[in-house]
């Protein structure tokens, strides 16, 4: 499979040029970027082709690997789903439920696979947890905290990037605890409570649809010795813990692995973009009720 990047920021550079280019099945095209100078540097650094134009590299490949913002990210996702490009995508999908939606039709519509690369989701170990735990059943409850310090004192963070300062832990750092959530304890019928804590921090309650509810504390703010991602489990099974470990570059190759499944017409991917945008919709109905709590 011929496969494009879009993007050239720090998680491009970082993960998915050197995965593209060292995946056995695949065919590093080429990369686009917003600056062509930083398209050049990376496709340099990878042996592959800088595109100036997005068109032209859609026009070349069978698939699309993004790392972008996520408004930026959702326009250009429509545009490879129109040109028959299969889509590896970040989360969120995008920025507004308008987008997202926009996204999971253009694939629908084009018959283009999808997948998200919800990190947590490709990790093996915990992509077999969450399948044991959903096949487990009888959760009562579930707490999930996302933690990290992009921008804790740390001005040269390679994440603190703008739109991660403007949308803060819910949209960066929600979805990696949604995308592990909803297959274990079922769809979120709605946020019940959304409130703000220090700097950029959030807090959720959540009723989901297997009667189970959870709580969610997110934050990119939170001291550097607070950091740690953890989600616990409790219910007629007794207390289960999410494993922590895993490596990005490895995950990200097993989620271009399930591409490559999913645009042989094996299924449908359960990390698709239908799913992107369900998450998309729970992070929507959060930030609403943190803006009303807010006034």
């Amino acid at each position: 499979m011929r496969i494009g990047l879009l993007g050239t920021g720090p998680w491009a550079r970082m993960v998915h040029a050197p995965v593209l280019e060292a995946h056995g099945a695949l065919d590093f095209a080429g990369v686009w970027g917003r600056r062509p100078e930083a398209a050049k540097e990376v496709a340099d650094r990878h042996g592959t082709r800088a595109y100036d134009d997005v068109d032209a590299l859609l026009a070349d490949v069978d698939a699309v690997a993004v790392a972008l913002p996520p408004d930026v990210q959702a326009r250009l996702a429509v545009r490879a789903a129109g040109a028959g490009c299969h889509l590896l995508l970040d989360k969120p999908v995008a920025a507004t439920v308008a987008g997202a939606r926009d996204v999971a039709r253009a694939a629908r519509e084009a018959g283009v696979s999808s997948v998200v690369f919800f990190t947590t989701r490709f990790v093996p170990e915990a992509a077999d947890w969450i399948a044991r735990q959903a096949d487990t059943g009888g959760w009562f409850t579930a707490h999930a905290q996302w933690l990290g310090d992009v921008f804790h004192g740390a001005d040269d963070h390679p994440f603190a990037t703008p739109w991660r300062g403007e949308k803060g832990a819910l949209w960066d750092v929600g979805p990696h605890a949604l995308s592990v959530l909803l297959p274990v304890l079922g769809d979120v019928r709605r946020v019940a409570a959304a409130a703000r804590g220090l700097r950029d921090t959030v807090h959720l309650v959540l009723e989901h649809a297997s009667g189970a509810s959870s709580t969610v504390t997110l934050s990119l703010t939170a001291p550097p010795a607070a950091t740690g991602a953890e989600l616990e489990l409790r219910g007629t099974a007794g207390v289960s813990v999410l494993p922590h470990g895993g490596d990005a570059a490895d995950a990200l190759t097993r989620a271009a692995d399930e591409l490559l499944g999913a645009a042989r017409g094996e299924r449908p991917h359960a990390c698709d973009a239908a799913f992107g945008l369900r998450v998309t919709e729970v992070l929507a109905e959060a930030e609403t009720l943190l803006a009303a709590g807010a006034r």
